[in-house]
């Protein structure tokens, strides 16, 4: 009777009740796991925020600029070679141009050509260019377009294009890649951020690096033409045109004079605010502000213009000024400050009738040598249709003019050829490698532990870290230590954990640990989430990259710390991780990179990082990019350095697609073969 009074009050009084003929034999299930308790109290501000505007906010501060020339010849020399090797800037003004014009358009004093051209071997950008009537040699200026729904045929790079032209110009206006005529179906214009642009990372590029190539091979393209004056080339675009114009004049010193419009901010201001991936200078903070790109142009001539009404953040004149203030200094030690100038006007984001007209009399002053700079006033012109412009006729595009999809995909199967023809690796230095990959520059510790009470039988902690991070955490004791325990991660935090699979471990009574990391559940960022919208991560992401860190690095360091937390808190000797989709790829790496895990089960995560699908590239989060990760190895090498057993749960393709049974077996047998050249315990399955 007392064993069933006794029964009587725990399923009355607890949130769990039990079920055998003694108290041994119970097993514990949990009444209600669709709603987990919380940690943290409600309505906390933004701690994601905070700490990452405040490092960004410190770093501006420490990238202080040379005061004396000796001083800046070095440092210009290493700016500019972490900004080429950061960006995977590709610089080679021996290939090929292959010109091909298909096309022209014969206007009043002057003439559009359509033409194609190649940046990258086997890749085609496409563009027009706008000859004067005359013989030349003309001054001329390369037209970067921003996101603009019809990329270079826009109106907005067209007004740009004609006005140049019409005043003794030729004008280059090439589609960034994955825009315009670059999209991924011809004719269909998408946007070429995100997912999309941010695959590039996994092959050791970047969409702005891309973007600063093509447009140095426009530089070429424009240097080879015999009415063109090869010393008098200029730069200008807005918005994401505008950021190209800055990266531009920064690495090609062959352009004499430039005019960002509506672009020119600070990376502090970029952290946790809204940019296209095709504006991230990857770990741009760890050696460099925006002032110090400003500054690589001297003593060239640059003039920055900057909309009051202005509805981007990072592009407010306020930040502006920060950084042209930092730069100025820079122009005026080498003798040169007037070849450094902004203009602030009372409009909204855009390139608008005015801007244009400063744009003359300042490529007039710097690359014709006449006028004062004062603006001039435009010659009427008329827009085309964007079919007129088109180099191929709609859908009729020469295959050669590859897209980023293609390209990822392409050169993502080329550098796992090589991987998988490696018959050696040394583990240490692939270790290493990894590390480097993630960011894992420091390794974190646990300051303090904050315990709360106990809430439907969990007890509820959250992890202080010494770089001002709380991890919320919810804990289950196993029935016994030696069943050990299971860490929970999902990139929805704990509300996208099955109660299915709580119930099932709470059947076996292993111990439960459900960590809510950095961007997920309790720890996700008011901010970031309200700027996002659908493009999961997109602004978490983004700013850990321009601060040098992963957000797949950060969940290691973080799944590090529960561990730890757990073995020093509760002696607990077996710990296994289970996580989701990209929560899986962080508790793989963590556990190749550490090996104080035991088992990892990865839940709906890739087999492969080579890009397989544009239609459903937006499985994964942005947090899922690893910059040059193709190039290191693969998934299937991560999964043989832990020497543990792997087990994942419907494994899928980097687009989430499924794999059919022949490709099942054919990644089966590749991560048994590099567990044999790794010469490694433990065993992967796929279920």
């Amino acid at each position: 009777m007392k064993l069933l009074h006794l029964i009587s009050l725990i399923i009355i009084n607890s949130p769990i009740y039990a079920i055998g003929e003694s108290l041994e034999e119970f097993i514990f299930i949990t009444r209600d796991t669709d709603s987990l308790p919380n940690v943290l109290p409600q309505n906390h501000s933004d701690l994601i925020e905070s700490k990452l505007r405040n490092e960004a906010v410190f770093r501006f501060a420490e990238h202080q600029l040379p005061t004396t020339k000796e001083e800046w010849v070095k440092s210009r020399a290493h700016i500019k070679t972490e900004v080429i090797k950061k960006a995977g800037i590709v610089i080679d003004h021996q290939l090929p141009l292959n010109y091909k014009e298909t096309g022209s358009i014969k206007m009043e004093g002057f003439t559009i050509r359509k033409i194609a051209f190649q940046t990258r071997p086997g890749v085609y950008a496409t563009a027009n260019l706008y000859v004067p009537e005359g013989n030349g040699p003309f001054p001329a200026v390369i037209n970067m377009h921003g996101h603009w729904r019809e990329g270079r045929m826009s109106d907005a790079v067209q007004s740009v294009a004609h006005t140049l032209v019409l005043n003794g110009y030729v004008c280059l206006s090439i589609d960034a890649f994955g825009a315009g005529e670059r999209a991924t179906t011809h004719g269909v214009y998408e946007y070429h951020g995100s997912n999309l642009g941010a695959s590039l990372m996994n092959i050791g590029e970047s969409l702005m690096g891309f973007q600063v190539s093509d447009n140095m091979r426009g530089v070429d393209l424009l240097s080879s033409l015999p009415y063109v004056d090869a010393q008098k080339i200029g730069a200008t675009g807005a918005s994401g045109g505008g950021n190209q114009t800055m990266w531009l004049t920064a690495i090609d010193e062959r352009i004499k004079a430039s005019m960002p419009v509506v672009s020119v901010g600070t990376f502090e201001s970029y952290v946790m605010n809204d940019n296209c991936i095709c504006e991230l200078p990857i770990d741009a903070l760890t050696f460099t502000e925006e002032s110090g790109i400003l500054a690589l142009v001297a003593p060239r001539a640059i003039k920055i213009c900057n909309h009051k009404k202005d509805d981007i953040t990072a592009f407010f004149p306020s930040q502006m000024i920060r950084t042209y203030n930092n730069a100025r200094p820079v122009f005026e030690l080498l003798g040169v400050g007037n070849n450094i100038r902004y203009q602030l006007f009372d409009t909204t984001h855009g390139y608008w009738p005015a801007n244009r007209e400063v744009l003359l009399g300042w490529f007039n002053l710097h690359l014709k040598g006449i006028g004062n700079g004062d603006p001039v006033r435009e010659i009427p012109f008329t827009i085309l249709r964007d079919e007129q412009l088109m180099v191929y006729p709609k859908g009729q595009r020469d295959p050669k003019v590859e897209n980023i999809s293609e390209y990822c995909k392409r050169v993502g199967k080329e550098l796992r050829v090589e991987y998988l023809s490696t018959t050696s690796f040394n583990s240490e230095v692939k270790k290493k490698e990894l590390r480097n990959i993630l960011r894992l520059n420091e390794r974190p510790s646990i300051k303090n532990v904050f315990q709360y009470s106990d809430v439907s039988g969990w007890t509820r902690f959250a992890l202080q870290t010494n770089d001002d991070k709380l991890i919320p955490i919810l804990h289950l004791a196993p029935l016994n230590k030696s069943l050990g325990y299971v860490i929970l991660c999902n990139p929805n935090g704990k509300a996208g954990i099955s109660p299915d699979l709580i119930n099932e471990l709470k059947k076996r009574g292993s111990g439960i640990v459900i960590a809510d990391l950095s961007g997920t559940g309790e720890a996700s960022s008011t901010t970031a989430d309200s700027l996002d919208g659908s493009m999961r991560f997109h602004t978490l992401s983004r700013s850990d990259l321009l601060l040098g860190k992963t957000v797949l690095g950060e969940w290691v360091n973080e799944l590090d710390l529960v561990t730890k937390f757990l073995k020093s808190r509760y002696n607990a000797q077996k710990i296994s991780i289970d996580g989701t989709k990209e929560t899986g790829l962080a508790a793989l790496f963590f556990s190749c990179l550490n090996g104080s895990s035991d088992n990892i089960i990865l839940r709906d995560a890739p087999v492969s990082y080579v890009f397989d699908n544009r239609e459903t590239v937006d499985f994964y989060s942005m947090g899922i990019h690893l910059p040059g990760f193709l190039k290191w190895g693969d998934v299937s090498l991560a999964a043989a350095l832990t020497g543990k057993n792997i087990s994942f749960i419907n494994p899928l393709t980097m687009s989430g697609g499924k794999l059919d049974e022949s490709q099942r077996k054919d990644y089966q047998t590749e991560f048994e073969k590099l567990r044999r050249i790794c010469k490694q315990a433990g065993k992967t399955v796929f279920k």
